[in-house]
């Protein structure tokens, strides 16, 4: 997809005018002076000293014609290829964060001893992550009294993160005998992408979207348990939800004497 504008304008807009004035002008003259020699009737002398003052007066506007300009949009886009999750993925958690993207590119000489300056290019864009689990992969439910256990599948980061280009600010400043600002900045926006999968999988990404994981898996059990009329007093009141990698000695999972032990318990909405 590309867009782009073009504008194509004479560089003395004036001169034209000026030129095209003349030419009108000395069209006129030569008209008139035919008609002089071929003794035209009075009536149409005075027809014709009113249409020369016709194109005198829109003189202006004549002129206007012969400048030229152009400004094109264009549109294009490739049609893309689709796959179809058939239906496997559920979407749990929707995180926006300003993320800040920063390059610095040092030079030295001479074996290190003569600096040449830094380079350094920053780049700050809001980005949504996304964070889902597949429902074909393993799921384990067990019921303690009125308690639903359930461990989920692992959350998974939805890739490439979604980049917010209408607020992306960019800056960059070169050394004093650096010539690169332009292409550290470009080689600093062609590495977000790749840059932004690693940081959702990364451990304080997780954190912040694990807890609305694991509202959203209870929501989801609790709809399920209300269709099959499961979800009431005698039988369910309250969800646990754990992940495979909180599953320890501590865990819900984890049988002490036959009986579960869960730890957290996410009350039914």
């Amino acid at each position: 997809m590309a867009e782009t504008i073009q504008s194509n304008r004479p560089r003395f807009p004036w001169r034209t005018a000026l030129v095209a004035g003349m030419v009108v002008v000395l069209a006129a003259l030569a008209m008139m002076g035919l008609l002089l020699l071929a003794r035209p009737p009075l009536q149409t002398v005075d027809r014709l000293a009113r249409a020369v003052e016709h194109t005198m007066t829109n003189l202006p506007a004549i002129a206007a014609r012969f400048q030229a300009g152009t400004i094109t949009h264009t549109f294009t886009s490739s049609i893309p290829q689709i796959a179809g999750t058939d239906g496997d993925i559920l979407e749990l958690a929707v995180a926006e964060n300003s993320e800040t993207f920063r390059r610095a590119d040092s030079k030295t000489i001479l074996w290190d001893k003569v600096y040449l300056g830094t380079t350094v290019s920053e780049i700050r864009v809001p980005v949504t992550f996304r964070y889902h689990l597949r429902l074909s992969d393993p799921w384990r439910l067990d019921a303690r009294d009125q308690v639903c256990l359930v461990l989920a599948p692992p959350i998974r980061p939805s890739l490439p993160p979604a980049i917010h280009t209408d607020r992306m600010t960019k800056s960059t400043e070169r050394g004093w005998a650096r010539f690169n600002r332009d292409e550290n900045l470009a080689d600093l926006e062609r590495s977000i992408t790749p840059t932004l999968g690693r940081r959702a999988l990364d451990p304080a990404h997780m954190r912040l979207a694990r807890e609305t994981c694991r509202q959203s898996v209870a929501a989801f059990v609790r709809r399920w348990l209300m269709r099959e009329d499961h979800w009431r007093t005698d039988r369910f009141s309250s969800i646990v939800v754990v992940f495979p990698d909180e599953v320890s000695a501590d865990s819900p999972w984890e049988q002490e004497g036959g009986d579960y032990r869960p730890t957290v318990e996410l009350e039914g909405r």
